[in-house]
């Protein structure tokens, strides 16, 4: 999904969420029966709903990419149809003289969405305003039992030093779980955090807005104050 359409679903969605905001205020006034202003609320929602449905199934195929209408392609839309859509019955039709896949899906409760994607050429990256990099920030960190160790990690700026800490713990149980963290621990391997920190891929600290500065801790350094060296007087 593009940025520019990423922005207008959001804002679609705040304004969905002032709108319903704003009934749930005015209805009780407007309409003294609690069950009446009830209802039209319950109405207004379900409409919502059915709108941001609708968007989300007709962004879904402007979005796709159909280089083609290969057996692989048609997999993969499928699949990525059943990702978004869970649940629902899913058809898909190629029509290789228009050069386009029409696509249908009806869902448990009752709604049905209907649409067609062209063949079209995988999009090239968009040509606007970069983002700007977040820049990393320092976030030493040690072990409970050993506070003068220290491993030099950094962080994403905007990333606070607890949500540093909830997304470094992340990274780890997710390491340890995956087919390579077993395997080492099969391998005997203890499950540590220096072991973790020394092994785990750069990429899925950087995922997360973190980063690996050394793989082994140095300890604290206690600088000693140097006194100041007194001036000697000079004699009048």
């Amino acid at each position: 999904m593009s940025k520019n359409t990423k922005k207008t679903t959001k804002a679609k969605k705040n304004e969905d969420a002032v709108l319903l905001e704003l009934l749930r205020r005015v209805l009780p006034k407007a309409a003294p029966d609690p069950e009446v202003a009830g209802k039209i609320y319950e109405a207004v929602e379900q409409e919502l709903k059915v709108k941001s449905r609708v968007t989300a199934f007709e962004q879904f195929c402007e979005r796709m990419e159909l280089p083609d209408l290969t057996e692989e392609t048609l997999d993969n839309v499928r699949l990525q149809l059943a990702t978004s859509f869970s649940g629902g019955d899913i058809v898909i039709q190629p029509n290789k003289k228009d050069e386009t896949l029409a696509v249908e899906v009806a869902l448990p409760d009752g709604a049905h969405f209907q649409g067609a994607i062209k063949v079209r050429p995988i999009a090239p990256e968009e040509d606007g305003e970069p983002e700007a990099a977040l820049k990393f920030a320092p976030c030493p960190v040690s072990l409970p039992g050993d506070p003068e160790l220290v491993w030099l990690l950094a962080k994403h700026e905007n990333l606070s030093a607890e949500e540093a800490g909830m997304a470094l713990a992340k990274v780890e149980e997710e390491f340890w779980e995956s087919k390579h963290g077993q395997k080492l621990q099969r391998d005997r391997v203890e499950r540590s955090f220096p072991e973790f920190i020394a092994r785990v891929p750069a990429g899925a600290l950087r995922e997360l807005g973190l980063k690996r500065h050394y793989k082994t801790p140095e300890p604290v350094k206690v600088l000693r104050q140097i006194k100041p060296k007194k001036l000697d007087s000079v004699a009048a």
